[in-house]
């Protein structure tokens, strides 16, 4: 499901694009690396920590690690021909804002935040000489709501909302479109710790490439993504009560 509704002044198109995605190794990653592989993508660069645990046909391995500046200048040297970057890579260490190790709680703003940055800075340059180009970010629907045992992880992706917004807004005049995919848990190995309801990964990926398409800005990949999205106007412990985040 995609209700998704802003859109751009154009769209992107993956066929015969370059896309360079982060944490292609496994969940959403590897299924974007695959989808963009079956839309006719001209080349996939699938990136991640430890490349040799990408086994997927007809992509290019590229380790980086994008919370090193080195690995990442090692990366752009490496695609400069990059289109489309998937900003995919992402980190929660199940941690509390007020109790819990300060270096668990930086290490989610250093890969959910600063490393997305790192990758738009480094990568801006070579997508506007590229046309302009297209970036995709992962969000997630906590973006917009705290939970207790995930508020490091809700902050961070709180920043890199504002952070996905800010950037739109900046490369504008490149012609680079950036678009922000908000989706609720997923199953994948990223989720395993959570016993709640998980919704198919491949269909949020699916939506995230459509948006695209479309040149959405925007996209909600799922009636809770949407849901959260629209309680913002409300009450905001409204929303906490039905979370159960233990507001009163």
């Amino acid at each position: 499901m995609d209700t998704s509704s802003t859109r751009t002044k154009h769209a992107f198109t993956v066929e015969g694009s370059v896309a360079l995605v982060t944490g292609a190794n496994r969940g959403l990653g590897r299924l974007f690396a695959e989808q963009l592989t079956e839309r006719g993508a001209a080349r996939v660069y699938a990136a991640a920590r430890r490349p040799e645990e990408i086994d997927l046909p007809g992509v290019v391995p590229l380790g980086l690690d994008i919370t090193d500046a080195r690995s990442v200048r090692s990366a752009l040297a490496r695609a400069g021909d990059v289109t489309l970057l998937v900003n995919n890579a992402g980190i929660s260490n199940w941690t509390h804002l007020v109790t819990s190790d300060l270096a668990a709680l930086r290490q989610e703003m250093d890969t959910n935040f600063w490393g997305t940055l790192a990758m738009v800075r480094a990568f801006a340059p070579v997508l506007g000489a590229n046309g302009g180009g297209a970036i995709l970010n992962v969000l997630s629907a906590q973006s917009w709501f705290a939970f207790p045992g995930t508020n490091g992880y809700h902050a961070a992706k709180a920043a890199q909302w504002a952070l996905t917004n800010g950037v739109r807004m900046e490369l504008a005049d490149q012609g680079t479109l950036v678009t922000g995919l908000h989706l609720g848990a997923v199953d994948t190995d990223f989720s395993a710790a959570y016993d709640g309801p998980k919704g198919d990964p491949a269909v949020s990926v699916r939506a995230g490439l459509d948006g695209l398409a479309r040149g959405a800005v925007e996209v909600l990949a799922d009636e809770w993504s949407a849901h959260v999205k629209r309680a913002l106007a409300d009450d905001p412990t409204r929303l906490a009560r039905e979370i159960g985040s233990g507001v009163v």
